[in-house]
C-alpha cells in the first residue's frame, strides 16, 4: 500500500456494510459495526508494518557459512536456497537437554507443514534445533512434518549468531536473502519476553501461531492457562 495513496475513512467503508443477521439487536450491530472499523484499521496497520519491514536496509552478510546435518548428510547453509533468494528459517526449542520437543513450537511447525507446499513456490524453509539428526528424523515423521526440510545445529554456531548468543532453549525465526550472491540477514524476530505487556504471554505481532489467531476470534479468546500439548490423549 503505496504511503502517497488516499485511503478512504474507515467509518465510510462500514457504513457501506449491509450484514444483519437473524434475531441480532441494535446494540449489537452498533457494537459489531464499531469493531468493523477498528478491523480495518488493523488490516491497515498490519500492511504499513509489513511495508515498513519490506523497506529495511540491508542487513549483514553471514559470517560464515554455516554447516548443519541434514537427512542424506552435510548441508553448507548457501545450499538451503536452492533456486530461491530468500530463506526462511524456524529454530525450534529441541536441544539435546529436552526430553520432550515443545508443544508451542510443535503446534506452528504443524501450520508451518500444511502451508509449506504453497510457501516454497516463493521462498526456501528450513528448520534447526540443537539436537542430533536422527533424533530430529525421528521426531519429523512421528508428527508426519513431510514438508518440512530439519537440520541439525549441534556445533550450535547458527544457534548462537541468529538466537541466543547465550544458547538459550529459546525458538527463533530468521529470514535471509542472497542477491549478487551475497547472502545477508533480512529479519528476525525480536520481541522478547521482556517486552510482553501486562497479562499477556510473550508473543510476537503479527503472531506466527495461526492457532492463536483463530481462538482470538472466540468468545473465550486464546485464554491465559491453556496451551497446546503434544498428545491430548483422545483415542
Amino acid at each position: 500500500m503505496p504511503e502517497t495513496q488516499t485511503l478512504t475513512p474507515a467509518e465510510e467503508l462500514v457504513a457501506t456494510n449491509q450484514a444483519h443477521f437473524p434475531n441480532e439487536s441494535r446494540e449489537y450491530r452498533v457494537a459489531r459495526n464499531a469493531l468493523l472499523i477498528e478491523e480495518i484499521e488493523l488490516r491497515r496497520q498490519l500492511e504499513r508494518v509489513a511495508s515498513q519491514r519490506r523497506s529495511l536496509p540491508a542487513g549483514g552478510e553471514i559470517p560464515e557459512d554455516f554447516q548443519f546435518a541434514s537427512r542424506t548428510g552435510p548441508v553448507r547453509f548457501s545450499n538451503l536456497f536452492g533456486d530461491k533468494d530468500t530463506l526462511l528459517i524456524y529454530s525450534m526449542m529441541y536441544g539435546q537437554e529436552r526430553k520432550a520437543p515443545c508443544p508451542m513450537c510443535t503446534s506452528f511447525l504443524s501450520a508451518w507443514n500444511g502451508v509449506a507446499v504453497n510457501l516454497r513456490e516463493r521462498v526456501a524453509i528450513a528448520v534447526t534445533a540443537r539436537s542430533g539428526i536422527d533424533r530430529l528424523i525421528e521426531y519429523q515423521n512421528q508428527r508426519g512434518f513431510t514438508k518440512l526440510p530439519f537440520l541439525s545445529d549441534m556445533s550450535g554456531n547458527y544457534t548462537r549468531t541468529y538466537v541466543s548468543a547465550e544458547d538459550a532453549d529459546v525458538p527463533g525465526f530468521s529470514i535471509f536473502s542472497r542477491r549478487d550472491g551475497n547472502i545477508r540477514h533480512f529479519y528476525s524476530a525480536e520481541m522478547s519476553g521482556a517486552m510482553a505487556d501486562p497479562g499477556q504471554d510473550p508473543r510476537g505481532g503479527p503472531d506466527l501461531d495461526p492457532l492463536w489467531l483463530i481462538l482470538d476470534l472466540t468468545p473465550e479468546g486464546r485464554g491465559a492457562e491453556w496451551y497446546p500439548k503434544l498428545d491430548y490423549g483422545h483415542k
